[in-house]
Formats: structure tokens, sequence, C-alpha cells
């Protein structure tokens, strides 16, 4: 397109100049060490020395235990991992469950009739002796030698029985790692850990031997398998200690400079935490961002809203000292923060208008409420707990609310403009109701990804590889919500005929069914008639007769009664059962709000900090397992704590984060924090999330009046949701960006990663010729300021007019500014008040014809901020560079939020000069400030 390269050729210079900034992204970590060995003293206890010198011959009668020693000592050889034998479907003929988390499963596999595993009568012939110390024979290569510590520990144990009691299980109560933490001053220094197991029946016993390790960036710690950590390059990262159902990081570190003591000098706790980890790392931490930089970076995080450009001058002009703080608790309470968080929860919480489809007889209705429904509680500032138990413990009609008053209610609710109806009921029952959320284990899954920041998917089929939740955690957990019924086409029992008389009404007494009942149903609604909605309950009765049933059966067949448990489920790292015969969600948020519980406020206080640096304190946000440990433990522990402590108050935790001097930090870099991505000592650049980019576009070429009303209503902008996402299609912009898909309730749903697309579309999409060619436009509001009627320069006679008197006035002042200067100093300040004098009878005259005149102090100081133009006949040329310059600076404020730097202002000026027409000249500029990086990556 023609439009596309004028813009590419002849406006290079104005785009570099404006893409000269250099982001650049890398990784970081960090080392220490110490060393233990031998046996252990711990609290007045011996440990038992490690099995490796305890089974160093076969001289000893301890009789290793299966699930202390033989699984754990597979796991270690890689035996029940997936590539070998762990596989769904195992290797050569012989399986064992991935990473070992089913004994008695594990158990009968080796002792399979048939399978030669292990053979109690003729040991030596036992398959897991013979094949994993000849690796000809073994698919899996050699493992261990014949004669080795290994062998005589899987030898003595077949020897003895091959003996496990499933009944008789262990329950390990701690895994402590010495040291608990490794400084590392030189590269390929080394250090040993040393693995202490305690038993709940007092028993200790070093494991080290039998534990598997890994570490999380082997660039700055390697560990091999027998927990020898060796340094690397400068930084920090973790290594991660497995046993059992126990998962230990231990922190090391590598100063990258000098150890700094800035920690001291902070004032507030997420700067003292920060930086402490910062002087350890011998990391010194960039300057604070500048005034433009902030009022950008603040806005668009915490509202999802470009900064107005007359809101960016008036706050750069502001001298005082709370201006910032003062900036945030204005944004806080703007409409923008409840509708952009809003969106983020939407996020978070799986709301999805194709997955709500059939939730709601009125077509097109569920997301929207459900988006406002947060989105008012936002606006009160409802504390956190509470617009959780709305959601977790929602019910469908209100306290005393009739079936037939819930669906008049819900009717009306439905109603496009009646958002507000639906957000003053108690609960959000449309998070139980989507499609893909309905099996038991799905919504185990999603409610761990929203209010846990946990990926316990993996549980599903085998033990966490990273976590210690183990199948039978994953299978109690999913109980929990087994009895929660949402059907659009089901009831509670007591309500069923009153729904089917509603529904005769909707059908005039016709059968109908699939989607012609739907349709009846979609069209009664259309014309206001009240129509019967589906409602969420609990199925206890189903579960009071499951359990009747399930205890006849037991007492027929001679089995104690006593001994069969009602049907229940359980809390993720909970003992005690939760009962399915009542509702059990009230128990899982009593759950969720506990000062015990080790994730409800931590994952929240990860996502919203995430948000404002571009990286969690935990990374992923929604993945807070064991072996992937926070970048700084002592500063999420505080925010989780203190968020708690305010009541769950967000506003408070937005607050806290955005005054903090650690996410007001420029995005410069210098030698010791260049490759910093994890420890917060600068600001990440980051590109914006995708409603946050659409609706920055919109802005930035709207004209005034139109982007004033956006900014008022905010209902049209995609931050808000007012981009309606129809089933299986969204709007092809936020596509290219990386919209939430809303799929499940992972975080990986949002993609913020960059791509060519993007490039294509700001620089050469339809959407956008259209909205710099839009007669609404700013560009068109634009060239009417210069009395320019589109290319051909049609000058208003008008404005003719007021240019050639205004024009006098200006030289005017110029020459007596020009005299000023040209003065002695030592006659100056006599002269100063006939010139202020002059200034004031002059600017009283310019004003007159719609112009506005620079103020004498930045006249003085520099003559040339109106450029000057020698006499000419053509009078409206001199008005329209005085003017040039104002609409640059406008389309920088607008886009940039910052002024033009002098070199910046001379070529944009020069090239709306030089163009062919004044028209395309600003469209041109519009287009490449759009096309900057620093328009669509935070800084």
């Amino acid at each position: 397109m023609a439009f596309v390269q004028s813009r590419s050729v002849v406006f290079v210079a104005a785009s570099l100049l404006l893409q000269s900034t250099s982001w650049t992204f890398v990784a970081l970590a960090a080392n220490t060490a110490a060393t233990v060995g031998g046996t252990v003293e711990r609290d007045d206890l011996r440990s038992i020395a490690p099995l490796n010198q305890r089974f160093e011959s076969l001289d000893s009668d301890e009789v290793p235990d299966f699930q202390k020693h033989i699984v754990p000592l597979i796991g270690r050889l890689g035996c029940n991992g997936r590539a070998c034998h762990g596989s769904f479907q195992g290797r050569g003929g012989f399986q064992l469950s991935l990473f070992g988390y089913d004994f008695r499963a594990d158990h009968e596999a080796l002792l399979a009739e048939h399978s030669g595993r292990v053979d109690v009568d003729d040991v030596d012939e036992s398959l897991i002796l013979a094949k994993p110390t000849d690796a000809e024979m073994h698919e899996g290569g050699k493992r261990f030698d014949a004669g080795s510590w290994q062998h005589h520990v899987l030898r003595r144990w077949i020897d003895a029985g091959a003996s496990f009691d499933a009944n008789k299980m262990h329950t390990l109560s701690r895994l402590e790692v010495t040291p608990s933490e490794i400084h590392f001053t030189n590269p390929d220094e080394s250090v040993s850990l040393s693995v202490i197991a305690t038993w709940q029946d007092g028993t200790r016993e070093e494991v080290t031997p039998l534990c598997r390790f890994s570490t999380n960036d082997d660039s700055i710690a390697f560990i091999d398998e027998y927990g020898t950590v060796t340094s690397g390059m400068k930084g920090d990262t973790h290594v991660v200690i497995y046993y059992d159902n126990a998962v230990a990081a231990i922190p090391v570190l590598r100063p990258i400079g000098t150890r700094q003591h800035a920690a001291a000098t902070a004032k507030q706790p997420i700067d003292q935490l920060v930086l402490r980890k910062l002087d350890q790392l011998g990391i010194v931490s960039s300057p604070s961002c500048t005034d433009a930089e902030f009022i950008r970076r603040v806005s668009l995080d915490m509202t999802g809203v470009l900064p107005a450009g007359d809101t960016v001058r008036e706050f750069l002009a502001d001298d005082s000292p709370g201006k910032r703080l003062a900036l945030v608790d204005e944004l806080l309470e703007s409409p923008a923060y409840a509708a952009w968080w809003a969106t983020r929860l939407s996020d978070w919480t799986g709301n999805s208008e194709e997955q709500l489809n059939n939730a709601l007889p009125v077509r097109g209705a569920a997301s929207r409420l459900w988006h406002h429904w947060l989105r008012v509680r936002l606006e009160q500032n409802i504390p956190y707990d509470e617009i959780v138990a709305g959601i977790v413990e929602a019910q469908s009609r209100e306290e005393d609310e009739s079936y037939v008053q819930y669906c008049e209610n819900m009717t009306e609710a439905c109603k496009a403009g009646n958002e507000n109806v639906y957000a003053q009921r108690e609960g959000l029952p449309l998070y139980w109701a989507r499609r893909n959320f309905q099996k038991p284990e799905d919504r185990a899954i999603g409610f761990a990804y929203t209010f846990l920041g946990l990926r316990i998917e993996c549980a599903q089929c085998h033990k966490h590889p990273f976590d210690q939740w183990s199948k039978d955690d994953f299978d109690h957990f999913a109980q929990l919500f087994s009895t929660i019924r949402t059907n659009p086409n089901q009831v509670s029992p007591q309500a069923k005929a009153e729904r089917n008389e509603l529904l005769a009404e909707v059908t005039g007494g016709k059968k109908l069914s699939g989607g012609d009942l739907r349709k009846a149903v979609y069209q009664a609604a259309v014309k206001g008639k009240t129509v019967p909605f589906g409602e969420l309950y609990v199925a206890d009765r189903f579960v009071s007769e499951k359990v009747k049933k399930a205890r006849a059966l037991a007492k027929k067949q001679g089995r104690k009664v006593d001994d069969l448990p009602n049907l229940s489920g359980n809390i993720l790292g909970q003992t005690a059962p939760v009962m399915l015969t009542t509702d059990p969600r009230p128990a899982l948020m009593r759950w969720l709000r506990s000062d015990e519980n080790p994730y409800f406020a931590k994952a929240i206080v990860n996502r919203v900090w995430s948000n404002y640096f571009g990286i969690g304190i935990v990374d992923p946000t929604d993945d807070m397992n064991m072996a992937n440990p926070p970048s700084n433990e002592p500063l999420l522990d505080h925010l989780a704590t203190e968020f708690i402590a305010s009541g769950f108050d967000l506003k408070w935790l937005h607050r806290e984060i955005v005054a903090s001097d650690t996410y007001q930090r420029s995005a410069e870099t210098n030698q010791t924090n260049v490759a910093d991505r994890t420890n917060f000592s600068h600001h990440l650049p980051r590109r914006l999330p995708a409603e946050v980019v659409y609706d920055a576009v919109v802005l930035a070429t709207g004209s005034d009046e139109k982007v004033s009303e956006l900014r008022t209503e905010l209902d049209a902008m995609a931050i808000a949701e007012g981009l309606p996402r129809a089933r299986n299609r969204s709007d092809f912009a936020l596509q290219v960006f990386g919209q939430s898909i809303r799929e499940s309730n992972c975080d990986c749903d949002r993609s913020n990663a960059p791509s060519l697309l993007q490039s294509i579309y700001l620089r050469n999409d339809s959407d956008m010729h259209r909205r710099l060619a839009d007669k609404d436009g700013w560009v068109a509001q634009a060239c009417r300021s210069l009395g320019v009627d589109g290319p051909d320069q049609r000058i208003d006679p008008r404005k003719m007019a007021a240019a050639r008197a205004a024009e006098g006035y200006r030289k005017q002042i110029l020459a007596k500014v020009r005299q000023f200067n040209d003065t002695p100093l030592a006659r100056r300040a006599k002269m100063k008040p006939r010139v202020e004098q002059e200034y004031r009878r002059v600017k009283s005259k310019f004003n007159q014809f719609g112009f506005e005149m620079p103020p004498l102090a930045r006249l003085l100081d520099n003559p040339n901020a109106w450029k000057q133009v020698e006499p000419s006949d053509d009078l409206a040329k001199g008005i329209q560079i005085k003017a040039i310059d104002e609409l640059v600076q406008d389309a920088y404020l607008r886009t940039l939020s910052r002024y033009p730097d002098d070199q910046e202002q001379s070529i944009a000026s020069e090239y709306i000069e030089q163009s062919e027409s004044k028209a395309e000249g600003v469209e041109s500029l519009l287009w490449a400030l759009v096309n900057t990086k620093e328009f669509i990556i935070t800084h």
C-alpha cells in the first residue's frame, strides 16, 4: 500500500530516533556453599548413617525398607522415570508408577508372577539385579555394578522376602538439607549436600544417596547425582532435592559485584527486602525513573489506559513532592482501575463466553454479567477474600428468594444495560456453570490455578514431579467438587414443579427440546417474559442415598457397617475429611481464609506483583510448586502477611507496590544489573497486554472529543470487555496481541510474546489505515487546527485573516524579547518591567485571534520557542509552523507520554513542513510514533 510505503521510507529518520532506546532481556541467577558428611547430629538425636555406608558390604543384617529405601533407590537409578518403566506403557513389559507414587502397585508389579523382576527363591536370578548390572541385556544401560552398595541393598531386600505392608506406611515429617543456603565466591567451587529424613515415629536417617537432585539453572549451579553442587556463572538460582513425597529447594548465590549496603537506607519494607537480596548479590539498583516514565507506566499497569496528553502536561509541570502518590490514589479511584482488574480477574477465574454459551437462556449475557459483578466489587474495594467467597460459595438464589422470584430477577438482569442488577446479587454461580468445568477433576485443576496458584493436573495421573501431591491427594481433592450441580436445564428437586410451569408458559404447552427449546426460551426473554433459569445446587440427597446403598451392601456382605466411612473428600494438604452430605464449599472457603493457608494470599499477591514487574516473585505465577521457589521468599511472605493484616485490601496492595522505590526504578541498567530479570533491580520493559495495546491505539488516533467520551464511559474499551467475545471468535487485533483465550484458568492462556504479525498489524493493517484517515480522528483534528482540510491544504479564509493580524503582534513581542536579550546584564533589570508590560498588551491582542502566546519566561530563555520566520507573503505559513511545533508535542504526549527532545522536535516539524501535504505529514508522524517500541512497551 502507498500508505505504508510513504511512512516506512520518508519518515525513517524520525522513527530511528524514536526507537533509540535499547531494551535488553537476559536471565540472571547466583550461588554459595558448605559441606557435611558422615553421621549428622541434630536436636541431640543421632541420625542413622547413609544407606551406602551401611550396605558397603553384604555383612549387614539390616533389611532395607521398601518405602524408605527400595522405591527411592529405584527412582534415583531412573527406573521409574518417564523414559523408562514409569512411562504409561511401561518398558519391556514391565511398568512402575511414575516417580514411585504408588507403593502398593509397584510392589505388586515387582513380585508379579512370571515377570521375573523379583525371585525370592533364586535371588540372583531376579531381573532387578541382573538387568541393571549388564549394559548389553538392559535397554536402559548399566545402572550399577554387581557388588556395589545399590546391588547389596536390592539383594538383601529380596533375600529377606521382598516384603511390604501397605497398611503400615511411614509418614515423613520433614526433610533437612545442609547447608540450607550456598554462597560461592569463585567458579568451579563445590560443596556436598547432606539430606536428613525425619519420620513421624522419630527415626532419623541420612538419605543423601537415595535422593534425586536437579538445578533450576545449570549455568549458575550444577548438581550431580551425588548431591555435589558446583558453581558456574555469577548470579542466583536454586538446587532441588527430592525424596519420598518431599521436595526441598536450596538457594545458591555467587555475587556479581562487591557486597552493597543499600538496604540500610531503604524506608519501605518492600525496598528493604529487595535491596537485601541485591546487596548479597553485589547488584547496584537502577536510579528512579523520570516523571514522564512514571505516569505512563503506572497508568498503563494500574488502569490499562494510556494517560491523556493534557494529564501528562499537568503532571510534568507539577513540582509538588507528593505528586506521584497523589496520582496513584487518583488512578485507584478511577473507573478504569476497576474495569481493567475485573478483566484480569476474569482471566484468572475463567470468564469465557464460549464456555458459558448455554449457561443462561439469554445469549451473550453471561460473560458480560460476570465481568460487571467483579467490576462493581473492585470499585467498592470489597476485600479480596469476600470477592472469592462470593464465587466459591455462590448460590443461585438470594436468601428468601423463591424460584419464580429468582427467574424474574435474572430475566431482568440479563437485559442489556441492567448489569448492575446482577452485580447486586451475593454470589457468582456462573463460575461453576462453564461447560469445561463440570467434571470434578476439571474443577479441582481450575480451582487450584485460580485461588492457589498451583498446577496440580500432573497429580491426576501420577505423583507430581515437582511437588508433594500424589494421585490420591488429587482424587480426594477432586471429590470435594463432585456434588455441585450446575446445568441450564436443571434445578434443585424442590423447584422442578415451578420450573415446569414457567416452561409451559414459554412454550405454550408444546414439548420442545434441544435447540428448539433454547430458541423459544430466548425469544421469550427478548420479549420481556420471565423465563426459567437453571440453578446451582448441592446434591446432598444423592450422596446420602449413595451412602445408604453402600451401607446396605456392606451389611448384606457381612461387613461391619461402622467401618464404612461417609462419602468425603480432602482439602489439599489436610488430613481431616470433608463430608459431602452437606455443601463442602464453606469448608473450602474457611481453609482459604485460614492464616495457615500457604497459598491463597500468596497467589494473588504474586499475580498483582507480576502485573507491575512483568515477572512474579514466583514465576510462572500459577506454578507455586516446591521446586519453583520464590526468587525472594521474605518479600513474598511479607506482602502476603501484610495483605492478610490489611483485611485482604486490594487497593492497599496496589498502592504498597507502586509506591515503592523498587517499582519506580528506571529501565536503564548498569554493569551489575544488566542481566537481572528476577531480583527487581531495574524496570523490565515488556509488551503491553492485548487489551491495553488495542485501547492505546484507539486513544492515540482518536479525536479529543471521541477519546474524552471513551475515557468517561469506558464500556466500549477493550480493558472493560467492551469488545464482545463471540463464540469461537474475538477481535482480530486482540487475537494478534495474545488476549487470554480462557480455555482453562491457567495464566498461560494469555500471551505477551512479541510476533511479526503484531508489527505487520500496526504498520499495515486496514484498521490502522482507517483510524489514521478517520474524519473524527486526531489527524483530521490536527489538520483543522492548521487551517488545512485534507491533502489539498485549502486555507480557511477566517484563519488567514487571523493569521495576518496575529503575525504582526508576534513580531512585535519577538522584537522586544530580542532587544532585551541584546541589552547588557546590568541594564536588564531596569528594562524588564517595560518588556513585561508590552508582553501583557500584545498577549491580550494576540489571544483575541484564537492563538496562545508562550509564557514570557520561556521566551526570554529561548526566543526560538516561537520558531523564527522571516517576513513572507505567505503569512499562513508562519502560523502553521508555530502550530506544527505544538502539534508535534501533542503527538508525543498522546502516544509516548513525554515531550519530544530538541532533535525529535526539529526532525518531526521539518518533515511535516516538507511533506507533499501537511495532512500526510501529520498522519505519518502519528503512524511512526505508534510503531515505535516505546509506544508498545512499558518503560
